[in-house]
C-alpha cells in the first residue's frame, strides 16, 4: 500500500465541481491542495461546445454558469496552473473516475498533457482506513470552518482526512 511521508507531509489532493454527471458534463471549478497547505483554485470558462448543465449540481455548488462566463478562466490557463503546480508530482482524488474524465476533457480542450498523474485516494488507504474513511470524514468536516461546497475546501476536506488517519494510527 503506498504511504504518504508523514502526517504533516500529506499527499496533493484535488477536487473538480463539474457541471453535472454523465455524458457531456465538463469542469466548472478546480481545487488543489499542496503536502505544505498552499492551495489554489480556479473556475473553468466552459468552452463553447461545453453546453451540458444539471440545476441540481449548480444547487449544490453554487456556481452560475454565468458567474464562469465572467470570472472563469479558460482551459488553457487551468491546464498550465496545474502543470506549474504540480509537475512532477502523484495527486490524489477521492472520485477518481469522475475527475479523471473531467481532467482529461479540460487538458483536450487546453491542447495539454498533464505533467503530473492522478491516483485514486482510495489507493493510499488500508482496509480498517477505508471502513472507517466516510465516519472520520463527517468528524473532520465537522470540526473545519469549510465556507462552501467547491473545490479547494473539498480537497483540504480530504488531506486533512488523510491526516486524521494517519494521526489516529500513530496514537495506536
Amino acid at each position: 500500500m503506498p504511504t504518504f511521508a508523514s502526517v504533516d507531509y500529506p499527499p496533493p489532493v484535488l477536487d473538480i465541481e463539474a457541471s453535472g454527471f454523465g455524458l457531456g458534463s465538463y469542469p466548472i471549478e478546480v481545487g488543489i491542495v499542496m503536502p505544505d497547505g498552499r492551495s489554489w483554485c480556479s473556475l473553468v470558462k466552459p468552452e463553447p461546445e461545453w453546453q451540458h448543465w444539471d440545476p441540481s449540481a449548480a444547487a449544490v455548488h453554487h456556481i452560475t454558469r454565468d458567474n464562469l462566463e465572467r470570472h472563469g478562466r479558460s482551459a488553457l490557463e487551468v491546464a498550465d496552473a496545474l502543470n506549474d503546480w504540480l509537475e512532477g508530482m502523484v495527486v490524489y482524488s477521492d472520485a477518481w473516475a469522475h475527475d479523471y474524465t473531467w481532467l482529461n476533457r479540460l487538458f483536450d480542450a487546453a491542447d495539454r498533457t498533464p505533467h503530473f498523474k492522478l491516483e485514486n485516494l482510495r489507493a493510499l488507504l488500508s482496509e480498517s482506513e477505508a471502513a472507517t474513511w466516510h465516519e472520520l470524514k463527517g468528524q473532520v468536516a465537522m470540526g473545519m470552518i469549510l465556507q462552501r461546497h467547491r473545490a479547494s475546501s473539498d480537497a483540504r476536506l480530504l488531506q486533512s482526512t488523510l491526516k486524521a488517519l494517519r494521526q489516529q494510527a500513530a496514537a495506536a
